[in-house]
């Protein structure tokens, strides 16, 4: 399968590391409208360089196009993709705005292709462990949860994420929102407060699901720590607890060099598996489109998570419950 990737900042640097290393697939190309750092890329991974879309499709004619670009733009190279007949991956969040990723989802629809959007952690090994058993009912009926999700501020290097990012609830936090509907279904009701300034921004939110559990998530940027994630189940039976601190095995401390001083565009999460978490996404995505089976994050999910984390927003500007419909 023929796969092109759009962007080259630390997330399409990712699915480029993984694709190359994924048998059955050739990685052909990769397109950035930074022509210095496009070049310098694709001379790494050995990949040709384009600074315009359209002539890399009517040049590579890829399958499959990786979107690995800031939120604000998903839009707009989803519908341009979608138009030539390509399958698509869309790193997360789908959107900025509900309109938004509705017209991504039907325009896809109308094209016939495939829109599958990055909510990685469904495929991190201790998240799936935890879904499996919540699933199996080990812990008996889920009553409480608690997810945290910790780093540092990516608006360090990148200026967008400060004002178009949607903010660490749209963009950090919609990890495990979306993670939490994916074990216990839909939510009822949202409570969210937030607080920002130019060095932090943190968020806790209260998701009251249908079933009646209540969940209380935590999200920051500006920790000054590693980046940490960490989960709790409460349920009438037992506790289910993950720490990613606790999971590290084998820490490396190692000397940094001018290139490592400077600040990171953003935190990617590490996993103690033998393959890094987005590698088993991409291949999960692109073994969906050639045996043509659902996935088990789908766009209408992204929408979903998308919708609770716009709701949340809301509730921290205005200080009130939102319903969810």
């Amino acid at each position: 399968m023929r796969v092109a990737v759009v962007g080259c900042g630390t997330m399409g640097k990712s699915h480029i590391e993984n694709l190359a290393a994924m048998p059955g697939v050739e990685l052909v190309a990769i397109c950035d409208n930074n022509e210095i750092e496009v070049n310098k890329t694709a001379e790494h991974w050995q990949l040709r360089a384009y600074v315009s879309l359209d002539e890399m499709i009517n040049m590579e004619n890829p399958d499959v196009v990786s979107i690995c670009l800031p939120t604000y733009l998903h839009k707009e190279y989803v519908l341009r993709v979608a138009a030539y007949g390509k399958h698509i991956i869309c790193e997360k969040p789908i959107a900025p705005s509900i309109e938004d990723a509705v017209e991504m989802i039907n325009t896809c629809k109308e094209e016939g292709v495939r829109l599958f959007v990055g909510h990685v952690v469904r495929f991190f090994p201790n998240y799936a462990d935890i879904k499996a058993k919540v699933d199996a009912g080990v812990i008996g009926k889920v009553g409480v949860i608690h997810t945290k999700r910790i780093g540092s501020n990516p608006a360090r290097a990148r200026a967008w994420y400060k004002d178009r990012s949607g903010g660490v609830i749209i963009d950090l936090m919609i990890h495990d929102i979306d993670f939490l509907c994916s074990v216990m279904g839909e939510v009822t009701s949202v409570y969210a407060l937030q607080t920002q300034s130019e060095q932090n921004d943190y968020a806790l939110v209260t998701l009251r699901f249908a079933g009646g559990a209540i969940a209380n998530l935590e999200a920051h940027w500006g920790y000054p720590g590693p980046f940490t994630t960490a989960v709790e189940f409460a349920g009438t039976e037992g506790v289910i607890r993950f720490n990613s601190e606790d999971a590290l095995s084998l820490k490396i401390v190692k000397a940094a060099s001018a290139e490592d001083n400077q600040p990171a565009a953003v935190a990617i999460p590490q996993s103690p598996a033998f393959h890094n978490p987005y590698y088993y996404e991409l291949k999960h995505f692109l073994a969906c489109i050639e045996n043509d089976t659902e996935s088990i994050v789908t766009a209408t999910d992204a929408l979903r998570a998308l919708r609770i984390a716009l709701a949340a927003a809301q509730s921290a500007q205005t200080g009130m419950k939102i319903d969810i419909h």
